[in-house]
Order: C-alpha cells, then sequence, then structure tokens
C-alpha cells in the first residue's frame, strides 16, 4: 500500500522535524546539522521526532482552516454576510479535486504528520532506550498522534491508502484499504497509547497522556460502529459506552471533571487551567502567551472566525473584550441558535453574545437615526460608557426603533424560511475570546484549543446507548450535562431541562451535541456518522436552506488530483465517489 508523497512526507519532511519551533509546552532538543539517522539514535534526540509529529495539528485546531473542515458545511453555520469564502467546503459549491481549500491543504499536512509518526514508530527500537517505560511512554505518543491523524483521514476521504512505514522516497503505486482496516490500526495505536502515556506530563500538558488515549478510543470505537451491521454494529457500540464510561468513572483517577458552570469553559482566565488536572478537557493543543515561541506566528485565531462586526457602530470601537472583525468568516444559522431554550440553558449565554456595551459616548445624530432605522425621537439622545450600545438577538424584539441602541433582532438577520436575510449582522459565538492579546488589532492568539473534553464522553456513551436501544441510561448520560447546563438563579430549571428517556433519538442526541459543542471542530463529523447517505443531503438542506448544493457523496472529500496524476496506478487507485 503505496503512495507517491515525495513532495508532502519524503526526506525533507523529515529533516524538516529537527527544525520544528515548538510550543512552549514541548520541551525541545533540537541539534543543528545534524541529519534524523544520527539525531534520532539517542532517547534525547529522539524527542524530535515525537515533538515534530504533534506539530501540524496547529495547522487545523486554532485555525479557520480547521473549523471549515469540520464545522461549515452542515446545518449549523454558514458564511457571513453570504459571501463565498472557501464557498466549496461552506456550501459545496465548486469542490472538486482541483478546487476545494482547505480540503486540499488539509490532505497534504495529514500524510506529513502520519509519515512522521510513522517514522518515529519504525526507529524508536534505534534510539537507544535503556528504560522500557521512557520507550513506551515516546512509542505511546506517535501511536496515539497516528491514531488521531488517521482517524481525520479516513473520516474525511474513506477509505484510501494505509500506511504504516515510512516514506523516503517517490513510490508511484497505491492500493486502496478498507474503512475497517484503518479502525484496527487506529483503535490499536490507542490501545497501546492507553496502556502506556502516563496519567500527565506535569507542565508538558498538552502531550498525549493517558485521559486522551481513553477519550478518542471512546471516540473510535463509535465512529467505527456506523461501517458495520446487526451483531458487529451491537459490538462496537457496547465498547463505545463501555469506554466512554470507562473515562466518566476514572475521572478522579484521570484527573479530569466538569467544570460546575458551563460558561467557566469559555471564560478566557480558565483557558490554560482546562488541559491540567483538575480541568475537562481530555486533549488540548497548547498555544504560548510569548507568540514567538509558538509553532507559527498565528497562534490560536479561533476569535476571528465567528466574530461579527461591532467596531463602527454608536457607542462601540475595537476592543480587546470584544474581538478582532477583520476576518470574521462564519455566523450561525438560525436552526443552531433556536436550539436553546435560552430562558432554562446557560449554555446559549456561554456560548454566545448578544449584548455590547458602549466603549466612549456617544449622541445619536439625523444620518445615524436614518441608517439604523430608528425613530425620529431618539436623535440628540446619549450613549454612555458602560451603555448596552447593540443587540444582535435571536428574538424579534418590539418596539425597537424606539430603542436606545442599535437592534439586529431575528427579523433583520434571517427569513421566516430560516434562510439569511442580511448576514453583516449576527449573534457572535464567544467560545474562543482572547482578550489577553498586547492590542486589539493583535491577529495571533494565545489561548490553548480544547480537541476534546469530559463532556463527550457522557454523549458518547448516550449515543452508543441509544443505538443498543437502552434510552434510559442515554437520558441518564444526557441529563449530566443537562443538570450543569440548567440555569439555577432566580429560578432552578433542573428539573425542567430534564429529558426523559421517551425522547431520546439520534436526531436529539444530534442536538444535544450541537448545544454543547458548537464550533468545537467536530459537527461536521457528527452529521456524517449520524447521517447516511440522502438524509445526509435532507438533514442539512431543511436545516441550512442556504447550502442548496450539498450531494451524497460529499459524505467525503476529494483526494487532490495531483496525488492521482503522480501515481502510474491512479486510475485503478480511483478518485473518491461522486467527484
Amino acid at each position: 500500500m503505496k503512495i507517491s508523497l515525495a513532495k508532502h512526507i519524503g526526506l525533507a519532511a523529515v529533516a524538516g522535524a529537527l527544525g520544528l519551533t515548538a510550543c512552549n509546552d514541548l520541551d525541545e532538543f533540537n541539534p543543528s546539522n545534524a541529519t534524523a539517522d544520527t539525531v534520532w539514535t539517542t532517547p534525547e534526540g529522539f524527542v524530535t521526532v515525537v515533538n515534530a509529529a504533534y506539530s501540524e495539528q496547529r495547522s487545523w485546531y486554532g485555525k479557520e482552516d480547521g473549523e471549515f473542515m469540520s464545522e461549515s458545511g452542515t446545518d449549523l453555520w454558514f458564511n457571513r454576510d453570504k459571501n463565498t469564502y472557501a464557498g466549496q467546503i461552506t456550501q459545496y459549491a465548486g469542490l472538486t479535486p482541483l478546487q476545494g481549500n482547505p480540503n486540499r491543504a488539509a490532505w497534504v499536512l495529514l500524510w506529513k504528520s502520519i509519515n512522521l509518526c510513522n517514522a518515529g514508530i519504525n526507529r524508536i527500537g534505534d534510539a537507544g532506550f535503556s528504560n522500557a517505560e521512557e520507550r513506551n511512554r515516546r512509542e505511546g505518543e506517535l501511536r496515539f498522534l497516528r491514531a488521531f491523524y488517521y482517524w481525520h483521514l479516513v473520516e474525511t476521504y474513506g477509505g484510501v491508502m494505509l500506511r504504516t512505514e515510512e516514506t523516503k522516497e517517490p513510490v508511484l503505486t497505491a492500493t486502496r484499504s478498507s474503512v475497517p482496516e484503518f479502525y484496527d490500526l487506529i483503535i490499536s495505536d490507542l490501545q497501546f497509547a492507553a496502556a502506556n502515556l502516563p496519567l500527565n506530563w506535569g507542565n508538558e500538558y498538552s502531550r498525549a497522556s493517558r485521559k486522551s488515549a481513553l477519550g478518542f478510543l471512546a471516540r473510535a470505537y463509535l465512529s467505527r460502529a456506523y461501517y458495520s451491521t446487526g451483531a458487529e454494529a451491537q459490538q462496537y457500540f457496547t465498547r463505545a459506552r463501555d469506554a466512554a464510561n470507562d473515562v466518566i468513572n476514572r475521572k478522579g483517577e484521570l484527573r479530569v471533571d466538569l467544570r460546575p458552570a458551563y460558561a467557566d469553559l469559555w471564560n478566557p482566565a480558565n483557558n490554560k487551567t482546562l488541559g491540567r488536572d483538575g480541568g475537562e478537557a481530555l486533549y488540548v493543543i497548547s498555544n504560548s502567551t510569548n507568540i514567538g515561541l509558538n509553532y507559527d506566528d498565528n497562534g490560536n485565531r479561533l476569535f476571528h472566525v465567528f466574530q461579527t462586526q461591532y467596531s463602527n457602530r454608536p457607542g462601540l470601537e475595537l476592543t480587546l473584550n470584544y474581538g478582532f472583525e477583520n476576518n470574521r468568516r462564519l455566523m450561525p444559522t438560525l436552526t443552531l441558535l433556536d436550539l436553546y431554550d435560552q430562558t432554562r440553558d446557560s449554555r446559549y449565554d456561554g456560548s454566545f453574545q448578544e449584548v455590547w456595551l458602549a466603549t466612549r459616548a456617544y449622541t445619536w445624530t439625523t444620518a445615524d437615526a436614518t441608517t439604523y432605522l430608528k425613530d425620529p425621537s431618539v436623535v440628540g439622545r446619549q450613549i454612555r460608557v458602560g451603555d448596552t450600545a447593540m443587540v444582535i438577538t435571536k428574538r424579534a424584539i418590539p418596539g425597537k426603533r424606539t430603542k436606545n441602541y442599535v437592534v439586529f433582532d431575528r427579523d433583520d438577520v434571517y427569513l421566516p424560511n430560516r434562510t439569511i436575510r442580511n448576514g453583516l449582522n449576527f449573534v457572535t459565538l464567544r467560545k474562543f475570546q482572547d482578550p489577553d492579546r498586547a492590542a486589539a488589532n493583535v491577529q495571533a492568539g494565545t489561548k490553548d484549543v480544547v480537541v476534546m473534553r469530559l463532556a463527550e464522553m457522557y454523549l458518547i456513551s448516550a449515543e452508543a446507548e441509544n443505538r443498543l436501544g437502552n434510552n434510559a441510561a442515554a437520558a441518564a448520560m444526557v441529563n449530566v450535562l443537562r443538570t450543569r447546563a440548567a440555569k439555577k438563579t432566580p429560578v432552578n430549571y433542573t428539573a425542567a431541562l430534564q429529558v426523559p428517556a421517551g425522547d431520546i433519538t439520534p436526531d436529539f442526541i444530534l442536538d444535544e451535541r450541537a448545544r454543547e459543542f458548537a464550533g468545537e471542530n467536530i459537527r461536521w463529523f457528527d452529521v456524517k456518522r449520524m447521517k447516511d447517505g440522502p438524509s445526509f443531503v435532507s438533514y442539512i438542506k431543511q436545516r441550512n436552506p442556504d447550502i442548496t448544493q450539498v450531494q451524497d457523496f460529499h459524505r467525503l472529500r476529494p483526494i487532490r488530483q495531483e496525488e492521482l496524476n503522480s501515481l502510474l496506478n491512479g486510475t485503478e487507485f480511483g478518485q473518491n465517489p461522486g467527484y
């Protein structure tokens, strides 16, 4: 099973691992003027290939490319202002083997990363480890990362080529492997990682640990189940449930727990604690507060992606607290916003921003009153610093023309058929705020990216229980998260937010995953997992009617045409169906 990947993951990529600039949470041994063959022959030098294998996660997680690949093109998001930026991915407009970044870039970064993992796994026996536990820890990291990248690859592109050997030179033929074969390797790697990774790495908290491997093992079992039917599917759903429950039951040992309040997860002051002992994250990708120490100059840029325009509104200017607005990309669908019962469920207020307070004094002018469709009576009225300056809301606001602040309500943004009327102004997803940058116009972010958190184990368990016919057990898992989510004051809505067993369906679980994980790099994988063929199309179109070109074959993305052109057996290997 071979592929021509010389331009992507040949010797140059392997040698490049030695020049990696690491995040501050991954200690680095980085000798100069050395080759992999010499450096990787000592335990100290071998750490360079392990660290390098982490690097390309940062091209996906914490960047808009990853959000496009894993969140857009679903029921939850559309291009802000209905523009066509990355429309091949966000709207399925012209997605082809020759068009469609970031899909084409993702293919490269995944294979580059897999090759580094293979290089390390194949060479660890020659690295001179005298301590078996240390060797197994490093191999555990590499196997975790290989499984991590292969999960993204197989779920994105399907049964392509499965490689376990390092690519050192051009190879001109390729053979497809089945999806179950991919999962055999993914599961085996994660089992090894879970058995050998430590509970934690101290200050190097963004390395893969035991909780990371166990959490991804539960995700892998759940994903694998959908590629089977009958008894075999039931077997994998059972394994998924048991693996998720194992993490939950061992949360004390694994030093992980749910945050008491949902909003605590997204308080920027708590960000650097989520991946440490006692935090909710099972796996994070860290970024240094010293931008120069990060893998690239961008760090975590997620605070750009879901940001609405605000700085040119009456009483408002660009601020650190409200975010950087020049690279805003995605806005929520009305479907997503309406999934939340805002009066009872704190996850809405914990996830989204509807109110902007004035950062400068302002007096209404006739021109601005006309621009913002205000009643003439507001002319001359003042907005003081700290007063409400703008409200963008999913609700309909009566009397909005006489309000002493800018209002964009449900009817301004969306049409009755749930399409977008005006996408310039929208409720902002605030989960990724980064007010600790040096200045409001600084684009590089410093926050860690939470890739997986304990809450996912409850919903994996619930989904598996539902598929196994155990809806009472599924409801019990969902209700743990709903108990946290319920508003407690001035009225305690805990009891009202509990879901009965009779309401548990696959669509309910998809809705609950949206409420819990909106924007967290998982939605496209959730929808393609649970919606097959025509149901994938109808689900997206009904809930996000601005997407009109989605087809059932879009459950997989196209392989880069350059890759197929480089193969001597490209025709035999074949493009993914539909492309």
